[in-house]
């Protein structure tokens, strides 16, 4: 188990990318604190995933529910060895379309409430501990009617240069995990029939070099590994978890030829 004895808090803990990790980490022995919004969802996670699971009601824009999301997770299991500050949200934004709110609301849950996560967090790192933030392949991507999602995505990159320079220090590990098109329910309200989304997942899937949408068990395994000692030496770092649009684009089925290998 790599995880064994060690205590994890997953903001955005209840569904998509943040469930399929807390449940991950449960079954590699740690100890998990979930935060999230939906107080059902929260409940049925613990149901699902057992005793050692700690559901706490929490706004990731409300810092003073961070700190009390923290402090319950200390409470209950002891200092922190992850922390996978996960939580976000996606808005279209385009220009001469968007009002200031809708904007800021993006700007204010995938950086600002990142950065609460992490300095609520931050007294109770063990030595040792990792910490990831959760990107996404928009921050290169320059998708039309994303600018305030594809910024704030970015910016987690650069935040996290300074974060692992400022916790270096203390042995804490930062690193970024960019997850591309991943089947979650995030994708609900594009397509809200099994027809929609379908259609979607074919479209979506024609760009990816390895043809198909991610699964968010294999974000986890590459959190997983962030958050293990596997990577002890890693720190600094953005890791696409993307199929190949990052590094390949070019190699998506949209774009193939029927040249000979």
């Amino acid at each position: 188990m790599r995880l064994k004895g060690k205590t994890a808090l997953i903001t955005g803990g209840n569904s998509g990318i943040g469930l399929a990790t807390a449940r991950l980490f449960v079954a590699e022995g740690a100890r998990v604190a979930i935060t999230g919004r939906n107080r059902e969802t929260l409940d049925a996670a613990v149901k699902e995933l057992g005793a050692n699971v700690l559901a706490v009601q929490a706004d990731a824009t409300d810092p003073a529910a961070l700190e009390r999301a923290v402090a319950a997770t200390v409470e209950r299991f002891g200092g922190l060895d992850v922390v996978f500050a996960n939580a976000g949200i996606a808005a279209q934004t385009y220009v001469g379309k968007t009002t200031h709110e809708a904007f800021a609301s993006v700007l204010q849950t995938n950086i600002t409430g990142v950065f609460f996560t992490v300095q609520a967090a931050a007294p109770h790192l063990k030595a040792g501990a990792s910490v990831i933030l959760t990107s996404s392949v928009h921050s290169e991507l320059g998708m039309p009617g994303y600018s305030a999602y594809a910024a704030s995505k970015g910016a987690l990159k650069a935040m996290a240069s300074v974060l692992a320079a400022e916790l270096a220090p203390r042995a804490v590990r930062v690193n970024v995990v960019s997850p591309g098109a991943t089947l979650t329910p995030i994708w609900e309200k594009n397509a809200p029939t099994p027809e929609a989304f379908a259609k979607m997942e074919r479209g979506m899937s024609a760009t990816i070099p390895m043809g198909r949408m991610g699964k968010p068990e294999e974000i986890a395994r590459t959190v997983l590994f962030l958050a293990s000692d596997d990577a002890s030496y890693v720190s600094g770092q953005d890791l696409f978890v993307d199929g190949g649009v990052n590094g390949a684009a070019l190699g998506a089925p949209l774009f193939r030829t029927s040249q000979p290998m």
